[in-house]
């Protein structure tokens, strides 16, 4: 399978691209997106290094100008990008992917994302050919700049006041390490704090619940308010509740949207195809104009331009800001919904209690089938759905979204895995097991493997 992906180019680093692939891509990319001044980034993984340098070479002998932000996070290199006018850049990672992974998120002018349909896709083919462009005449040079203490001061614009709030924070061994001391200060509960590219703790995906088993039993161990977990790159961040329980990200993106719409009410707020109707409700009631999308962040950051949307977010834990170069922050949406959570704490409730009403429905939350004749398999949900009548709404971009009185059904193709992704939901847990049942009889002769999350 291609490292180049519908969002960024991904692999075993060793298998699916080596470092020669890298040093290709460090030749083509100038070319292809007109670009001479290039800021590259990178995580802890122990591949990293290798990865950096061949890009490097790559992007001088093409005669470019880079410029090392080392160690950093994935919206580190977002943000410089934007603010500081480069023609491109990379950051080294593979996000939430295990150790033996590593990848490419590259970006274009003013931090907007070349995903496979916008450039990866011609790049793929340029680096396939026989020869390279020819080097420049004149190579480039790279230089080491530290940017931490600038995103540190541009993030405390944002800090709000958490007094007498009391919170664990797990890094995943991962990015966030390098901010979180100073961002959130003594008096909080740290976790997995240290950058190790090995992942020795646990995977550094917050999505898989048993990878927060550790923040979870803190939690409760400290008498927490809440939790908040990030992933190996920190583009993505999750929280668990004061009880100890994981809360499904979608369901926080009407949190964030309350501290933009105080002030601009009407405002609107992107999610996904797969996002809880009990979400898209909630933002109506709050007043938002709520706009669906396609998953993931190379569609994301595209549609909060396109539609001028305040923020958003989606059901992977990503979370987009207008005031954030129209990008992910896994480390602001920290910031804003542990503000929300301290003011609400301040008035006698609980992050439990901020979420219960927006949780209104029953769900199976995403279950993944691997399947094969994938297309007649999205038919046959289709048909099993519809022998209870016609649909109210139907959504056919990503996948197949089909909304009745009484439930709704998300069916699609993984865009980064070999998976069939199904969500359902429904007004009662009987409807939804009655739903479900009958769509995964619809999926059983499609079948390879089932896994659940």
């Amino acid at each position: 399978m291609s490292a180049f992906k519908a969002y960024d180019i991904r692999g075993v680093y060793g298998t699916d691209f080596d470092a020669e692939t890298v040093h290709r891509i460090g030749r083509c990319l100038p070319g292809l997106l007109g670009a001479r001044r290039v800021l590259v980034g990178r995580d802890a993984r122990l591949s990293s290094p290798a990865v950096r340098d061949a890009l490097v070479r790559g992007l001088t002998e093409a005669g470019c100008a880079v410029d090392d932000l080392g160690l950093c996070t994935t919206p580190m290199v977002y943000y410089f990008t934007a603010i500081d006018g480069y023609d491109a850049s990379v950051q080294i990672t593979a996000s939430h992917n295990p150790a033996a992974y590593n990848g490419l998120k590259i970006s274009r002018r003013e931090a907007v994302p070349v995903g496979y349909a916008t450039g990866l896709a011609e790049l793929e083919r340029r680096i396939g050919a026989a020869d390279l462009p020819p080097p420049a005449e004149q190579p480039g040079a790279c230089r080491e700049i530290a940017r931490t203490a600038v995103f540190l001061t541009f993030l405390r614009t944002w800090l709000p006041d958490l007094s007498g709030l009391r919170f664990a924070v797990d890094c995943s061994d991962g990015m966030a390490s390098l901010l979180v001391h100073e961002l959130f200060g003594a008096g909080t509960v740290y976790l997995n704090d240290t950058p190790d590219g090995r992942f020795p703790h646990h995977a550094p995906n917050p999505l898989e619940v048993e990878n927060c088993a550790a923040l979870m039993a803190a939690v409760k161990e400290h008498r927490c308010d809440a939790g908040v977990i990030f992933d190996g790159d920190a583009d993505r961040v999750m929280f668990i509740d004061e009880t100890g329980a994981f809360i499904q990200p979608d369901l926080l993106i009407p949190i964030i949207a309350r501290r933009f719409l105080r002030t601009e009410p009407g405002a609107r707020v992107i999610h996904d195809i797969r996002t809880s109707r009990g979400v898209i409700e909630t933002l109506r009631a709050d007043g938002a104009e709520p706009v669906i999308g396609k998953v993931g962040h190379a569609f994301a950051k595209v549609l909060l331009r396109a539609c001028g949307a305040v923020c958003g977010g989606e059901l992977a834990g990503h979370y987009y800001f207008r005031d954030f170069c129209w990008c992910d922050s896994g480390e602001l949406a920290a910031l804003i919904v542990l503000g929300e959570l301290a003011a609400a704490r301040r008035r006698g409730e609980t992050l439990s209690g901020l979420i219960a009403p927006i949780r209104r429905y029953a769900t199976t939350g995403e279950v993944n089938f691997r399947v094969e004749r994938k297309d007649d398999a999205i038919r046959a949900v289709r048909a099993a759905a519809e022998s209870h009548g016609s649909p109210t709404t139907v959504y056919d971009f990503d996948g197949l979204r089909l909304e009745f009185p009484e439930w709704w059904l998300s069916v699609r193709s993984s865009n980064t895995e070999s998976y069939l992704r199904l969500i359902i939901e429904a007004t009662t847990p009987d409807r939804l097991a009655a739903r479900r049942a009958e769509l995964e009889a619809a999926l059983k002769p499609f079948l390879i493997v089932k896994e659940a999350h």
